[in-house]
Parts: structure tokens; C-alpha cells; sequence
């Protein structure tokens, strides 16, 4: 199978990486193209266009400028160590084992607005730029249309080698990256729900943490038949068969 998730605002490069091991990002030829672009906007142009403050305008502008390749563990670092978010907090890489980390190559892929789509090794620098950016590059309205099949094919040739099925355990925002209607395979897109006020709702910040569990879940286990998905019971969770329909998997808790 093979898994998708989204990236993360929030970004280590300070601290060292748990594993030497590391890959190339296979869209480097279009993540300069963006960047090129990108460099030509100033701190305010960045604050506007993304919503963020001066400061991580400031801080952002400066990323773009000195964003370089060629890419090497001295000047960057494993994308999946890289981002810290709550999706990287439950998936916990820094614990992964030398063979977690090679599971994880295989398995696991994450989808981004500056790189397209990257493998857990690949070596990234620091940046930000959400997929839903409203931002036309390269004759394209906006990021979906630059990257969406690219990213399709990139996932179907995977698909491939992996086997099916696509575990869908990204963001909306970034899965529309994806031309569904075009993967070579089932799609499966399980969803967590935590009991409130006597329904389960998602609540964002526990669910995020949850895709990070479920993608640790498949790399520790090894898991090859989606089936055995359902077992899933990290962090009180578990498989709620009443909730789910057809391939959208819910997975509850109720603390």
C-alpha cells in the first residue's frame, strides 16, 4: 500500500538527523522553477499572499533567498524530520529504527507546494508554501494546476511498486493535488473522530496527530493488507464499522 500525508508549517533544521540515509526529491527541476518565482516577491508580497505576519514574512523571504541546490545533508535535511507539525508528532521518525526508516521509503509519501511530492529521505530546505496558495507559476492559475499531474503519475508509478491500495491520509487541501479519477488503484480515506458534547466530531488538532499514528501504525507493522488497517487502536482509537461507509473509514475515540 501506500501512504499519503500532507507537509508541516512548523520546520527542524537545528537539530541533527537520527539516520545518515538520505534521497533526492524527484521534482528538484520544478521546485527551482517555483523558487525562481518566489524570489522575486518581497517580504510584504510574501505576508500578503500567504496571510502571515511581517515577521514570518521576513522569514520566509529570507528562506527563498538563500533556497539553492544541489541539496546535501550539510545544507538540508529528511523531509519527514524535517516537519514537526502534528502529523510528524504522532508518526515520531526520530524513533524510527534503520528498517522503519527504509518501510517508511517505500510506504509513505508527502505532498508539497514546493517540492510536489517527496519520499521520507528526500532532503529538503527550509520554505513555506501551502498547496492552496493562490499563486499562478510557470502559466498556471495556481499550484493544483502546475503540480496535479505530475504528481498523479509520480503516485500511479509508485502505486506500482507498492501495491495497492492509496491510504488517503492527507489534508483536503492537499489531496486536490491528486486527480483521484486518474489513481491506477482503490483509495482508502480514513477519518477520526473524538466524542464531544455526545457526538463525534473531527476535531483538527487530534486528527492531524492521528494520520501521523496511523502512518507509524502501517511502517511498525509492515502492513500490506488494508484490512489489517482496521486493527488500528493507537492513542484509544478504534475502527467504528456503524460510522463507515464504503472506502471512508472513521476511526473513533472516546476518551
Amino acid at each position: 500500500m501506500l501512504v499519503l500525508i500532507s507537509p508541516a508549517k512548523s520546520l527542524d533544521f537545528d537539530s541533527k538527523p537520527v539516520t545518515d540515509k538520505y534521497s533526492q526529491p524527484s521534482f528538484l527541476k520544478e521546485s527551482r522553477l517555483i523558487n525562481k518565482e518566489l524570489k522575486k516577491l518581497s517580504p510584504k508580497d510574501l505576508s500578503k499572499l500567504m496571510g502571515i505576519s511581517a515577521k514570518l514574512g521576513e522569514l520566509n523571504f529570507e528562506r527563498n533567498q538563500a533556497w539553492k541546490t544541489p541539496f546535501k545533508p550539510e545544507n538540508a535535511k529528511q523531509s519527514v524530520l524535517a516537519f514537526t507539525g502534528d502529523v510528524y508528532q504522532g508518526l515520531d521518525a526520530q524513533s524510527f529504527s534503520e528498517t522503519d526508516f527504509d518501510v517508511a521509503q517505500d510506504t509513505i509519501r508527502i505532498l508539497s507546494g514546493l517540492y510536489g511530492v517527496l519520499k521520507p529521505l528526500d532532503l529538503i530546505q527550509a520554505y513555506r508554501l501551502e498547496m492552496g496558495t493562490k499563486w499562478g507559476v510557470d502559466g498556471h492559475d495556481n499550484l493544483y494546476g502546475f503540480w496535479q499531474e505530475k504528481v498523479t503519475k509520480a503516485i500511479n508509478k509508485d502505486l506500482k511498486n507498492a501495491g495497492g491500495p492509496l491510504i488517503n491520509l492527507a489534508s483536503n487541501e492537499y489531496f486536490k493535488a491528486v486527480n483521484s479519477k486518474k489513481i491506477k488503484a482503490e483509495i482508502i480515506s480514513p477519518a477520526f473522530k473524538d466524542l464531544k458534547d455526545g457526538q463525534y466530531k473531527m476535531i483538527s488538532v487530534f486528527a492531524k496527530k492521528a494520520r501521523g499514528l496511523m502512518s507509524r501504525f502501517i511502517v511498525q507493522n509492515k502492513l500490506t493488507d488494508p484490512e489489517e488497517l482496521k486493527a488500528f487502536d493507537l492513542d484509544g482509537y478504534y475502527f467504528n464499522n456503524e460510522l463507515s461507509k464504503g472506502k471512508n473509514w472513521v476511526f473513533t475515540r472516546d476518551h
